[in-house]
């Protein structure tokens, strides 16, 4: 059974008397424990299709299958739920609460949740990006690299089904980058499925999968031959 399916999918914009078409019937299908990267140059669709895939939005037609149920028939209170215990969110901009410490930006999720041991969760998902020395830090006392860190370990923090991570690595510098990369190739190493966006070939070529999309069509969808394996930093081997 396949994490997520999705058949003949559309979506379209109505502004007024006015529809855009965005995604034009797209169908494929991702398995659990896959690495795939969703690209596409600006205005393709993409991160359409991503807040579609997340729960951040609804399809217009066809079919989204997500761990072998429909997803039509769900209602904006169970697809909140879904994104907050089924679905990591990695963003470009970070999306961190400014004033709050490292620990507390992780706790997040976990307020909404059914768990418990928030702080002992916050804490592993610290140690898993290698930030277990940041806990007390506030999130502007902190390096680019280490804000996005910060992120992944709270994609992490309810252990997710999926990680959708959006251009994570467009506002940062080449080594933090490539941090960032080797985080999510681990992670992937240890099981976990990753959704990568991203416009550009190279951060792209760190998935296994590559699923090119452009003017709301899917152009190819091929597996990696030369894929890019991120260094590790030497700080996260423990």
């Amino acid at each position: 059974m396949a994490l997520i399916k999705v058949q003949n999918l559309t979506k379209d914009y109505v502004n007024e008397d006015v529809v855009t078409s965005v995604l034009h019937g797209v169908s494929f299908s991702i398995e659990s424990g896959e690495f795939v990267a969703i690209m596409g140059p600006s205005g393709s669709g993409k991160s359409t299709l991503m807040h579609v895939l997340s729960f951040l939005d609804r399809l217009t037609s066809g079919t989204y299958e997500f761990e072998g149920r429909d997803t039509g028939s769900f209602d904006d209170e169970y697809l909140a739920e879904l994104r907050n215990e089924r679905i990591g969110f990695v963003f470009q901009s970070f999306n961190l609460l400014a004033r709050t410490t490292v620990l507390d930006n992780v706790k997040l999720p976990l307020i909404y949740s059914k768990k418990k041991d928030y702080e002992i969760l916050a804490k592993k998902a610290l140690e898993a990006v290698g930030l277990s020395h940041r806990l007390s830090y506030y999130t502007n006392q902190i390096s680019g690299g280490e804000k996005q860190r910060v992120a992944i370990a709270r994609a992490l923090v309810n252990d997710p089904a999926v990680i959708f991570a959006d251009e994570p690595t467009g506002n940062l510098d080449s080594k933090s980058g490539n941090t960032v990369m080797s985080i999510l190739q681990r992670l992937n190493d240890e099981g976990r499925t990753i959704i990568l966006v991203t416009h550009e070939t190279d951060t792209a070529k760190h998935a296994k999968r590559i699923i090119r999309i452009r003017d709301g069509n899917i152009v190819s969808d091929e597996k990696v031959k030369d894929r890019t394996i991120a260094a590790a930093d030497k700080e996260l081997i423990k």
